[in-house]
């Protein structure tokens, strides 16, 4: 069961529900998946109540929309629409054995007998990231990503601002959660995602790795509701000028990361300031990959694919570097 949202130039927005080749639309009057889920959880419905009572029988060819063809354009699969505050973009990092590997190549200049502290937490969550069910494990690394202006859909370019030094894709599953108004975390389902980054600041100091994590991202092009998140093989591939200039296979999921699903949300949501109610989340589980891992810097106009088993079609952005000047903010003083 995946659904899309959509944007019309007269018709505004709409939500779908994905049945190959179509889409099958939700009535006008739900505007955002958001929607659809606060008042499920609030009125103590089953997903399936909720889309059937709202179900219309409008219905479009997908790949017209997939391929951006015509006048409906793909907007991220769920996101705040009138607050974008009340999204809150993080991630979990070195949950992968390869991810901590490229850190460690990446920060080698700070060896402390010969590990890294990158490569220290990956171990500390080799051995305490998976306790058992309704056990606390290790704490993973955690990063803020920004909140819902930094939200992107497919197709949507990413940008490189003129302040950064650099960006790059990170493949990665990211689960969508929803705060309930008794402050419960709801998990929604997953999306594909990439969650861009600027590599080049975060190898200069791993004390970096905060500010190059506020950059854009996307997910999509599909809220997935009933995925597994055992393990989802995939693939992350670089196309330039219209063909593929690299590739590679990755792996995510409970069987692929250090820790358990249940470990990441605990550590995740135990803060008061995670359970706000109405507040949404799109937590990024982690990388196996990524084309910076093997010296490649993207260009303009590059493509970054992102596709995993069973989560519907493939994501797909392209790269848009601003090579403008930094303009300065100047902060005013109030007299």
């Amino acid at each position: 069961m995946n659904l899309i949202q959509l944007q019309h130039p007269t018709s505004g927005r709409r939500v779908g529900l994905v049945q190959e080749p179509f889409v099958m639309l939700l009535d006008p009057s739900v505007t955002s998946t958001y929607q659809v889920f606060k008042e499920g959880i609030a009125q103590a419905k089953s997903v399936t109540e909720s889309l059937e009572k709202v179900l219309s029988k409008e219905r479009l060819e997908y790949s017209t929309i997939y391929e951006s063809k015509g006048d409906w354009k793909m907007l991220p699969p769920i996101d705040c629409p009138n607050d974008p505050m009340k999204c809150m973009l993080s991630g979990t990092g070195l949950t992968h054995k390869a991810s901590a590997t490229n850190r460690q190549k990446m920060h080698e200049q700070e060896k402390v007998q010969n590990l890294t502290d990158s490569m220290k937490m990956y171990l500390w969550g080799e051995e305490g990231g998976k306790p058992g069910a309704n056990t606390i494990g290790i704490q993973p690394e955690w990063f803020y990503k920004g909140n819902g202006l930094n939200l992107k859909g497919h197709a949507q370019p990413l940008i490189v601002p003129g302040y950064a030094d650099d960006g790059g894709e990170e493949p990665e599953i990211a689960g969508v959660y929803l705060i309930s108004e008794k402050g419960i975390p709801h998990r929604l389902g997953f999306v594909q995602a990439n969650e861009f980054s600027d590599h080049v600041m975060e190898r200069k100091n791993y004390l970096y790795l905060a500010p190059s994590k506020i950059r854009h991202c996307s997910i999509g092009p599909e809220l997935v509701l009933n995925a597994r998140f055992d393990s989802i093989p995939g693939t992350v591939s670089i196309f330039r000028g219209g063909k593929v200039y690299w590739s590679k296979p990755i792996r995510t999921g409970e069987e692929a990361i250090t820790h358990s699903l249940e470990n990441l949300e605990y550590h995740h949501f135990k803060y008061d300031q995670h359970r706000i109610p109405g507040q949404l989340h799109i937590h990024f589980f982690g990388a196996d990959a990524f084309s910076f891992g093997e010296n490649i810097n993207l260009q303009q106009g590059d493509e970054m694919h992102v596709s995993f088993q069973n989560m519907g079609r493939p994501l797909i952005n392209p790269v848009s570097i601003d090579d403008s000047a930094s303009k300065m903010h100047k902060v005013e003083v109030l007299k």
